[in-house]
């Protein structure tokens, strides 16, 4: 048992802009969910909770594309996420979301304390504003070139390419998102949290727990203590948001970094308010209030999260939290006690990306397989220390060989044999085991509090290798046993044999049921079993009751077929090579200005045409871009200038095809990205209806750089 009397448990808030994929559950909601459902079978004290993070401008400009406003964008993807987490057994006390009123309130109220406080310090100074839409500009309504790595299409507050984190005035070149004119700059007032003067306690907060926390998590955190804190900025310019609650702050709103994880604590209200959420009705009197989940020492505080999220949690809310702390002394909130962050999970060997059509999204995995299927298979692929890789292949491994083949197997033959051996009752009491399986159970006993330091100590892979372990010794003892021939020699001796088989059997539901809870449930269901009377420490003592009916048996994990793999690669396979055709599409259309697709001349000026620079090139190197079969990527020469550039001719040219080859190349062509490649340019080729018929060249003798006319 934990030394604290609660343990409160968070999710990250998952942003409502786009449906969730397989990296944010193994990342973040399913070891969250084990260790939840591990802490209630243990008889602690939980409240789990998450929610959707609503606000922010990449909401705002989904729906500036779709002409919708974020209200819809927000309710849409809510009611998805928040589905696809329920099928898969997720177990959240509560979901909620930061556009409720509770959250408002809840958000504008911790500013003002920190504001009263003296912790929010207004600030004037330049930003970009758009002439022709009349507004200023948020950092992700803006482009340009980035001033460290020259990358052409870095946003207003971090450069994609090189990671680097900007001020919307540093880029270069900067044009408006709204109008694609260029921005002046002009005075804007915003209000900066003083997160330097937190820099000492932050150190030795982090430091307290050197010890406990992850190392990844903790070298997370002490870089940015070593740059060294700086104030931020936690208003903006924008509509859709929580307001500001000052005079004179209208059109302002709380950054999003800033009013989201406050969303964890308007969660906590709603959660305990019967006329928000019903079920907190089953709560006992003293859990429903919610100061004693945040202000008070006895609660330990888990904070589940990906890596991308470690500063928010050890290093920005916290300090929100010493603030507050600070200012308002008789409410002292609690700090996390853990941040166990995950690393990434890769897709088939390749990095996750929606953008490139690589990825497997949440909705769509669960409607084709069982929910229990792919907690487990994902609980044995967490990306715990370093970054995982999800392959198909054994995806179907650990369901099959593992998940099907021991701890279904053993569930199946035991409840068959049984059934139909024993007049489809339980025989004997619980007393009447054989002493092979006495031993057994006294096993389970021994190893389960080996999982249990597994779970507390966030090493949910091995909680789930050790669980599965404990699958196969029952199996051993079935077949060391022999049952099947015992009950010909000595049927009491085997009724002893099944019944410490079916001891066994709802022992190991109960050491699943945190990885698979539908499958526990059943067996526990089948065999007549309390689930209530159930609990981590005593699931090894034997508690079936003599003569209680076997319920109906099930195949609890039916096996996934090579077909179905293979489906599953070649729908990947479909889905980059779709999105990469639209990405060459994009490219062609930006040059498509010279003619039309049937030939026929669409009529420009001279002016015009002079606008598009056509240089010759000489190729230096080529190779194909991994996962495409049209894409190869160059490096050319354009006299004293060297480029990259992605071309789709890689049915028709092999690279070696190309090495030396003079081509002529769209010099001033605006960069593009193809499948994560940036090319800064495009070769010329004629074209039929079947694809690229040749490249247009001129002679080899020509010089590189000469322009084409």
């Amino acid at each position: 048992m934990s030394e604290f009397k609660r343990t409160f448990i968070t999710a990250a808030l998952p942003y409502a802009n786009g449906p969730l994929h397989i990296g944010h559950l193994a990342g973040c909601y399913l070891p969250a969910d084990l260790y939840a459902r591990f802490k209630r079978l243990a008889g602690e004290r939980v409240l789990f909770i998450c929610g959707s993070d609503e606000h922010g401008v990449p909401i705002t400009i989904s729906a500036d594309k779709e002409g919708v406003s974020p209200q819809v964008i927000v309710d849409r993807f809510h009611s998805l996420n928040k589905a696809s987490f329920e099928k898969l057994g997720i177990s959240f006390n509560y979901y909620a979301r930061t556009t409720s009123p509770v959250h408002r309130e809840t958000s504008q109220q911790f500013f003002l304390t920190l504001y009263n406080g003296g912790f929010l310090v207004p600030r004037e100074e330049p930003q970009l504003y758009d002439e022709q839409a009349k507004m200023f500009l948020p950092d992700r309504y803006v482009e340009g070139t980035c001033p460290v790595c020259s990358n052409p299409n870095a946003r207003g507050d971090q450069c994609e390419n090189c990671g680097t984190y900007l001020n919307q005035t540093e880029l270069i070149d900067p044009r408006s998102k709204v109008t694609g004119t260029k921005p002046v700059i002009r005075p804007a007032k915003h209000w900066y949290f003083a997160l330097s003067r937190f820099q000492k306690q932050l150190e030795d907060y982090i430091e307290s727990h050197r010890h406990d926390w992850k190392e990844n998590v903790l070298q997370a955190a002490r870089s940015w203590l070593k740059a060294g804190l700086q104030d931020r900025p936690i208003t903006r310019d924008l509509t859709w948001g929580v307001p500001v609650p000052l005079e004179g702050a209208e059109g302002k709103v709380l950054y999003v970094w800033f009013d989201a994880p406050i969303g964890y604590i308007s969660a906590t209200k709603e959660a305990l308010d019967e006329a928000i959420n019903p079920s907190s009705r089953l709560l006992e009197p003293d859990e429903k209030d919610w100061r004693l989940w945040w202000q008070n020492k006895d609660t330990q505080w888990v904070a589940f999260l990906g890596k991308d999220n470690i500063v928010f949690h050890t290093i920005l809310f916290p300090a929100m939290l010493l603030g507050h702390n600070e200012a308002e002394k008789e409410h002292r909130y609690v700090l996390p006690q853990n941040v166990p962050a995950n690393e990434w999970m890769n897709l088939e060997g390749q990095k996750l990306s929606k953008s490139r059509g690589w990825t497997v999204e949440l909705h769509e995995i669960i409607e084709r397989y069982p929910s229990d299927v792919i907690r487990y298979a994902f609980a044995t692929m967490l990306p715990e220390q370093k970054d995982s890789d999800f392959v198909w292949k054994e995806f179907q491994a650990r369901a099959n060989n593992e998940l099907a083949d021991i701890f279904g197997n053993f569930a199946n033959r035991t409840l068959t044999f049984a059934k139909r051996n024993f007049d489809n009752k339980i025989m004997g009491n619980r007393n009447e085991l054989d002493s092979d399986g006495s031993a057994l159970l006294s096993f389970f006993g021994t190893r389960a509090k080996d999982i249990q330091g597994f779970y507390e100590r966030f090493r949910l892979r091995d909680a789930t290798s050790a669980t599965m372990d404990l699958a196969r010794a029952a199996n051993k003892y079935f077949n060391d046993a022999e049952p099947w021939k015992l009950i010909k020699q000595d049927r009491d001796k085997a009724a002893q044999v099944v019944r410490s088989c079916l001891e066994a059997l709802r022992a190991l539901a109960v050491y699943f049921s945190p990885i698979t809870p539908n499958a526990s449930a059943s067996i526990l269901k089948t065999l007549g079993a309390n689930a209530a009377e159930e609990n981590w420490s005593n699931a090894h003592e034997p508690k079936l009751h003599g003569q209680t009916e076997i319920g109906d048996v099930e195949i609890l994990f039916p096996k996934i077929e090579d077909e179905t793999m293979e489906e599953e690669v070649k729908r990947l396979q479909v889905m980059a090579a779709s999105v990469e055709s639209r990405e060459i599409a994009v490219a062609k259309a930006n040059a498509s200005s010279v003619a039309s697709t049937d030939g026929a001349s669409a009529l420009i000026s001279i002016d015009e045409f002079k606008k598009i620079k056509l240089r010759t090139a000489k190729v230096l190197e080529a190779e194909r871009v991994p996962k495409s079969k049209k894409l190869i990527k160059l490096q050319i020469s354009l006299g004293e200038e060297r480029r990259q550039i992605v071309a789709g001719i890689g049915e028709k040219y092999t690279p070696e095809d190309l090495l030396g080859k003079t081509i002529v190349v769209v010099a001033n062509l605006q960069p593009a990205k193809l499948m994560g490649n940036e090319s800064n340019g495009m070769l010329l080729a004629v074209n039929d209806e079947n694809g690229v018929v040749a490249l247009v060249g001129p002679e080899s003798t020509a010089e590189s750089g000469l322009e084409v006319r």
